[in-house]
Order: C-alpha cells, then sequence, then structure tokens
C-alpha cells in the first residue's frame, strides 16, 4: 500500500524528537501491538531517559511542542468545559450517550452524566463496578459493560485475580438504568476470552451484543487456542437475567493473520478487537488484531464474513472501524504500540499507527475493501507522549465524510475523508504531556459527536466538552439523535 496523501506541518514538527525515539523504534519492532495496558503496568512503564527530558523541556521552550498540561487548539474549536474524575480515579475509557445522558466508562466502573446544558455536565451518579476496560453500550432501559481482567467472581465487589485461576471470571456485564440515580446490576454472562470492547444490535424485542476478545496466552484455562470468532448474546428486553450466548461464529478458518515471524510486526489474529455495526445497512466491519473484516449482518446472530484485508508492511493492530453515512467507505484504525507507546514522531513517520481509509466496492457478497490512503495526524509528540488512533465518531453532514477522533495524548483530531484519498485535517485539540518524567499513558480515549458537541473521555483528566465553530460542521447540530453508541451506527439521516 501507498500513502497517497499527508497534511502539511501547521504548528510545529517535532525533527528533534527522532534522535531520542531510537529505542522506541527498536521497541515496536521487536514486539507486536497489543491492546491498552492494564493499568496496573503502570509501574513498570519505562522511564524516559534523561537526553529524552532535555529534548522535551527544549521543544518546549521553543515553542514545538505545548508545556505540561497546556491547552493547544485550533481557531474553530471551543473547549466549553472539563469535568475532572470523581469517585472513579482509574483510567477513563468509552462513551455512550442517550437523550440527555452520557454514560462515561473507567476500569473502576461508570459515570452517569447530565448533560442537558452541554457546558455544565453535571454527575448524577457513580457506579463502583471494577473490571477493565468496562467498555460501555447502552438501549433503552439496559447497559453493557465489558468485562476483559480475570476477576475472582461476575460481581461488583469482585478481586483481580489471576488468568490462571480455573474459577477466574470474565464477560458481559447488564444493569438496569432506568433510574438514572441508582443503576441496577441484573445479569452477567461469562464469555469466551472475557470481553474487551462489545458492540451492539438493538431490536424491539431482543438486544444481540457482539462481543470482541483475543486470548493474550495459551497458558490460561478459560482463553485456549484457536479463539477464532466472536460470541454472540442475546438480551432480551424484558428479561434481561435471561441474556445467554446463542452462538460462537468462527470468523477465521483459516487461523487468521500469522504475525510473525511470517508478517513482522504484526500481531496474530486471535479474535477481534472492536466491530461497528451499520444495523440499517446490514453491515458490519471488524478491527480483528491482523485483519480487517466486513460482515453481512442480515442475520445478526450469524454474521457473515464478505471480505478481509491485511496490511503487513504498516499494520501493527487493527483496532477499531468506522463507516461512512453511505457505507461505501471504512476507516479502520491501527493501534501502534498497544495503548502504551509515544507513537506520532517523525521517526515513526505517516504510515505507521495511522488510520487506514478503504471504500466499498461492488454489490453483496461481492463487495470488496480497497485501500486508498493513510491519515494520521501531523503534530509530533513529546517522546514521553503516548499517542494513538483511538475511537471516533462521524460528523452527520449530508454530501460529507468528517470524522472526531482521539488520539490519546494527540489530542482530538477533526478531519475530513470525503476524498478518500486525501484526508485532510480541519480542527484540533490537545494538551500537552502529562509529565517529562516518563512515558505515560493519558489523554482522550474516545471522543464522540453527539447533537451539536464534542464529548471525550480523557483517560486522566476527565470528561471534556468542546464546540466546533466551523462552516463545514455547522449542518451537523440539526441532527437530533435518542442514543448513540459509536460502534452502532445509526441512520443520521432518517428518523430519530
Amino acid at each position: 500500500m501507498t500513502l497517497l496523501h499527508t497534511t502539511g506541518v501547521r504548528r510545529r514538527r517535532m525533527g528533534v524528537a527522532a534522535a531520542a525515539a531510537g529505542l522506541l523504534a527498536t521497541l515496536l519492532t521487536a514486539a507486536p501491538a497489543a491492546a491498552t495496558p492494564d493499568p496496573g503496568d503502570k509501574t513498570s512503564k519505562k522511564e524516559a531517559s534523561s537526553s529524552q527530558e532535555r529534548t522535551a523541556r527544549s521543544a518546549i521552550q521553543s515553542g514545538e511542542i505545548p508545556g505540561i498540561d497546556e491547552i493547544v487548539k485550533s481557531d474553530n474549536i471551543e473547549h466549553l468545559v472539563n469535568v475532572p474524575k470523581g469517585a472513579l480515579k482509574n483510567y477513563n475509557t468509552d462513551i455512550s450517550f442517550q437523550g440527555k445522558y452520557a454514560f462515561a466508562g473507567n476500569y473502576d466502573g461508570f459515570t452517569i452524566f447530565d448533560i442537558s446544558n452541554p457546558a455544565s455536565p453535571k454527575t448524577v451518579s457513580e457506579v463502583l463496578c471494577p473490571g477493565g476496560q468496562n467498555d460501555i453500550s447502552v438501549s433503552g432501559d439496559l447497559l453493557f459493560l465489558s468485562t476483559d481482567s480475570s476477576r475472582s467472581d461476575n460481581s461488583c465487589n469482585s478481586r483481580s485475580q489471576s488468568a490462571t485461576i480455573k474459577s477466574s471470571w470474565e464477560g458481559i456485564k447488564v444493569f438496569d438504568i432506568s433510574d438514572k440515580r441508582a443503576p441496577k446490576y441484573v445479569a452477567a454472562i461469562e464469555t469466551a476470552c472475557g470481553s474487551h470492547t462489545n458492540t451492539i444490535i438493538p431490536e424491539r424485542l431482543n438486544i444481540y451484543v457482539y462481543v470482541s476478545s483475543y486470548f493474550p496466552s495459551a497458558s490460561f484455562p478459560d482463553c485456549k487456542p484457536p479463539h477464532d470468532g466472536i460470541s454472540v448474546i442475546k438480551v432480551p428486553r424484558k428479561h434481561p437475567e435471561k441474556a445467554r450466548v446463542v452462538d460462537f461464529p468462527i470468523l477465521f478458518p483459516d487461523g487468521g493473520n500469522p504475525g510473525a515471524p511470517t508478517n513482522p510486526g504484526v500481531t496474530a489474529t486471535s479474535g477481534c478487537h472492536d466491530i461497528t455495526v451499520l444495523p440499517t445497512k446490514d453491515l458490519a466491519a471488524g478491527a480483528c488484531m491482523g485483519d480487517g473484516v466486513l460482515f453481512d449482518i442480515s442475520q445478526p446472530a450469524r454474521p457473515k464474513v464478505i471480505d478481509r484485508v491485511q496490511d503487513n508492511e504498516n499494520f501493527a493492530f487493527w483496532h477499531s472501524a468506522t463507516f461512512n453515512q453511505a457505507a461505501n467507505k471504512i476507516v479502520f484504525t491501527d493501534e501502534l504500540g498497544g495503548g502504551g507507546a509515544a507513537t506520532c514522531n517523525e521517526q515513526i513517520g505517516p504510515k505507521r499507527g495511522a488510520n487506514g481509509i478503504f471504500d466499498i466496492t461492488g454489490k453483496r457478497d461481492n463487495r470488496k475493501m480497497v485501500f486508498r490512503s493513510y491519515f494520521k495526524i501531523d503534530r509530533h509528540q513529546a517522546p514521553q507522549e503516548v499517542c494513538v488512533a483511538h475511537n471516533g465518531s462521524i460528523i452527520p453532514v449530508k454530501g460529507k465524510d468528517l470524522m472526531v477522533q482521539a488520539w490519546y495524548q494527540g489530542g482530538i483530531s477533526v478531519w475530513d475523508f470525503t476524498n478518500s484519498a486525501q484526508p485532510k485535517e480541519i480542527g484540533y485539540f490537545e494538551r500537552g504531556p502529562l509529565t517529562l518524567g516518563q512515558v505515560t499513558t493519558g489523554g482522550p480515549w474516545s471522543s464522540y459527536y453527539y447533537n451539536g458537541h464534542v464529548y471525550s473521555n480523557d483517560i486522566e483528566k476527565g470528561l471534556d466538552v468542546l464546540k466546533i465553530n466551523d462552516e463545514r460542521t455547522d449542518p451537523a447540530a440539526d441532527v437530533v439523535l435518542d442514543e448513540l453508541n459509536a460502534q452502532t451506527q445509526p441512520d443520521y439521516f432518517g428518523e430519530h
């Protein structure tokens, strides 16, 4: 694959970071990307060398990068408010929306915010229920949390437990959120290899949940290879306690991408990291470690693979996917470095750790994904800043393909891929490094457009609310949704 377009530098080029990134580049070449690490790994992160710290301080003094916690942004982005973390102090993760509420995940549980006034969100409730990474979805009166860390049992009082113990529990937890001030835990479904993320397909009577997971070690008794599919859960709306796994469709009968040593620098496929569905088009896109997958989901309990693609030259870990509204393009993200490394620098370059943009050609079962270009933010980060392509959503403007996206400490990018061969950034927001003492995970995990504003769950800083003031995105304010799970893409221009 070849890069057809890279955006020009607007604010800074941190060329001085290239030498300091030598050790990092060696690390990324030697070890394929993994999923976002458990916060327990914080103490084991490699400390930055004194030369790296001097490099970063020099870059701050010269204005090449912002200072510690300093906010920089394009003129068309307005930062309305930051709501610091409350009782849940661990990593913040994904966000879902319903009416005037935002539901923000955290490794310790989840928080419900009243966002009826976007400039002044109010905390409605905080639910303590540890179990990384607590990926979150909502539908009607039900909320779903993913547990992908071995727990002593399925309760919210469980303890972290070694995955080598047979009795460990991982899977999906279900809450009744009819009373936003007092959510109730109503069901738990154990799934093979746990649930790293979840994606819902809401129907009138039932909700189908696609559970993405993968095995980290063949020594784990409840997660042994081959793990070549996804768990499908059926949840009756009126009786969520009867939720159960109804199928485990095999997606990779050939084993998927073998990874290293056949494909050095690529993570071998052993399941999916994330799936995005477009129910009105009966389509889904799977980001599955070493593979990108297109599905037919006309029968939700039995997704069918239509096409698979690989990029063994530049993609290390297929992390997430987003359709455009016309369903003729897909943006896949590459989580190079596993969400634990500084990958937005000159030495890593514009192709690795980028978004891959694919056109969908053909019809029905003959549809194919055709690569068009890469897109990566061009604002080089300090050697201490973990930066990675992460979760985002469509900004609904007819005739345009616009997206807002989180990049960890690379901040938030607003970009245009209407021309899939020439994507371009049209706005940004970011903070300076959290620290110069060591490589540190932080910044926006998820950044989504919902009913006129951008809501971003910053891993360390809490909830940020932004407004885009740009004639290119202004029409999106006319689209009002009752509910948004970014991995369950709505028909933005149908009836809401």
